[in-house]
């Protein structure tokens, strides 16, 4: 879970952009085979969606940063990936959240980017000797060239002039999916005409079921530009009340009269609520509403699609939506996935159903989910919230730790670090302790390390919240070499020493070297010596060699 948020609260931070550079797209892959004459039929293209979770490698730069990779030991704290599944189902919605196009690679995160790039198209088949073939293949050329309009009218051609062709449903098909990609209005009616001019002809075609799915995304477009009776499709085909012209079994297999996954592409009430992002916040809203009312045995996937979709519609309402389906939907995910998109709605109004949420949720799971997405939001309002929760004895020591740990990973400032200071001299757990001394750590000014150092010092402080201090006073830049040795020196347990020895070993410099030199020739203490020696030879210092020759030969 704690992974989950983390990777969210990173993904809020990319730089928006139209489109992500360098990202795989399945139909691009297609193209691609097509002009080199692979047999595109052979292709499992559904299995190539998994390369879209390679990005934008030219991102990966600003992974020269992470200068010491012992500083991940910090990372354990997270637990396990396995929390990501969570966010499955929130699909194709994502395609309004241009700065999040980095989560594409995570289970559940598709996204339209480009219109109808999404679209899965059906699966190319040849049949040469079919009379329609070769201006089959000449529309096939302009589609991928992406002259939307030429391949229009040449798959038109296929199937007015050859109707018994074995091309004619395919024909239809990407006639209307190449009028689609126009965008234009007059196109997009005409294509709405052709795809139901399939279903009547081409009833048993195995590419019936993807016409029904590209018709309800065809309706989501016109319902964008205002076209009431689009408008009325798509709802009814969200909530459920669809007329039956989207039902059927698309060609991977997935049959819209059953269960949706939630994100799958097959499936027409999914298309429905993803042609929902077109519309605006006031007629989206209530049908979004009417999906998040159902209790039948499929509507969970698509409640949770929903949820996503309204907290993208920012408006008075919204906050009002989320926190009743947080308190109401009988499914956990659901309830969770309510609290954690709170995060992505700023108004005061999200920050009052959060703090409800909190502080009168019996659910550790959606408490834990609320101070994730009180951290996202800036507001002083929401920090303060943070705070006070952190500051509460009569709660869970867990979810303390929870808003401590966001508190010192957030936005640095003086003030943070002040109270993070002050928040240490009123626990008295240790766990608690060593977060708060994580977050200091964090904001590394020069007050923050002489708190470390102080604390370090202090015989008094339990003896792993001193250590914790020498690990992080030993990650950072600011603490110098010198101002480890000086520790060491004067020290006296043996197991503190120890650790400064380790923050010693991690550090590149020289005179880190000439310190654990020393001591490896000096220190009285044995095991202290040997500890010095060990890590010695981890190094690769071209004097540790004749210095573990002087010590064989002594």
């Amino acid at each position: 879970m704690k992974t989950f948020y983390l990777v969210a609260a990173m993904a809020t931070l990319a730089t928006p952009m139209p489109a992500q550079r360098g990202t795989v797209r399945v139909d691009d892959l297609a193209r691609a085979a097509e002009r080199l004459g692979a047999d595109v039929s052979r292709l499992d293209l559904a299995s190539l969606k998994q390369l879209a979770s390679l990005g934008d490698l030219a991102q990966a730069v600003d992974l020269s940063s992470l200068s010491s990779l012992s500083s991940l030991s910090s990372l354990s704290s997270l637990e396990s990936l396995s929390s990501l599944e969570s966010l499955g189902a929130i699909g194709d919605g994502l395609s309004g959240l241009s700065g999040w196009s980095g989560l594409s690679g995570i289970s559940g995160f598709g996204g339209m980017g480009a219109r109808g790039a999404r679209v899965r198209l059906p699966r190319v088949e040849r049949h040469p000797d079919d009379p329609a073939d070769s201006l089959y293949r000449a529309a096939r050329e302009a589609l991928n060239r992406d002259d939307f309009k030429r391949a229009a009218e040449l798959f038109h051609r296929v199937s007015e002039r050859y109707p018994q062709s074995q091309y004619a449903a395919d024909a239809m098909y990407f006639e209307a999916f190449a009028l689609f990609r126009t965008g234009d209005e007059d196109n997009l009616r005409t294509a709405t005409d052709v795809l139901r001019s399939l279903r009547r002809r081409h009833a048993k075609a195995t590419v019936a079921g993807d016409a029904g799915v590209l018709l309800t995304r065809v309706e989501g477009a016109l319902a964008k530009q205002g076209d009431a009776s689009a408008a009325e499709n798509v709802a009814e085909q969200a909530t459920g009340k669809g007329r039956g012209e989207g039902k059927g079994r698309g060609r991977g297999g997935s049959a819209s009269a059953g269960c949706p996954s939630g994100d799958d592409d097959d499936d027409v009430r999914v298309a429905a609520l993803n042609a929902l992002m077109q519309m605006d916040a006031e007629r989206a809203l209530p049908i979004l509403k009417t999906v998040l009312a159902r209790r039948d045995e499929c509507s969970q996937p698509l409640r949770k699609k929903a949820v996503f979709l309204v907290a993208q519609k920012h408006s008075d309402e919204t906050a009002d939506i989320l926190l009743d389906v947080a308190r109401r939907d009988p499914d956990g995910d659901v309830r969770g996935d309510a609290v954690f998109w709170m995060s992505q709605v700023p108004s005061e109004r999200t920050l009052a159903a959060l703090d409800s949420v909190l502080h009168n949720s019996k659910d550790a799971q959606l408490q834990d989910k609320a101070i994730f997405a009180l951290s996202q939001h800036q507001s002083p309002r929401a920090q303060q919230l943070l705070r006070d929760f952190a500051m509460s004895n009569g709660t869970s020591e867990e979810l303390r730790g929870q808003a401590i740990f966001w508190i010192g990973n957030g936005r640095r400032s003086p003030e943070t670090s002040a109270f993070l200071r002050e928040l240490y001299t009123k626990l008295s757990s240790d766990d608690l302790r060593e977060k708060v001394i994580m977050g200091v750590a964090q904001n590394g000014n020069e007050d923050d390390r002489k708190w470390l150092v102080g604390l370090v010092a202090d015989a008094k402080q339990p003896l792993e919240v001193r250590k914790k201090s020498i690990f992080w006073l030993g990650q950072q830049k600011r603490t110098s070499v010198g101002d480890i040795a000086a520790m060491y020196d004067g020290l006296k347990e043996q197991e503190i020493k120890e650790q400064v020895i380790f923050a010693l070993s991690q550090r590149r410099e020289s005179s880190a070297a000439d310190k654990l030199i020393d001591i490896a020739k000096h220190e009285q203490n044995k095991e202290l010596r040997k500890k010095a020696i060990f890590w010695l030879g981890q190094s690769n210092d071209p004097r540790v060699k004749t210095l573990l020759l002087e010590l064989i030969n002594q």
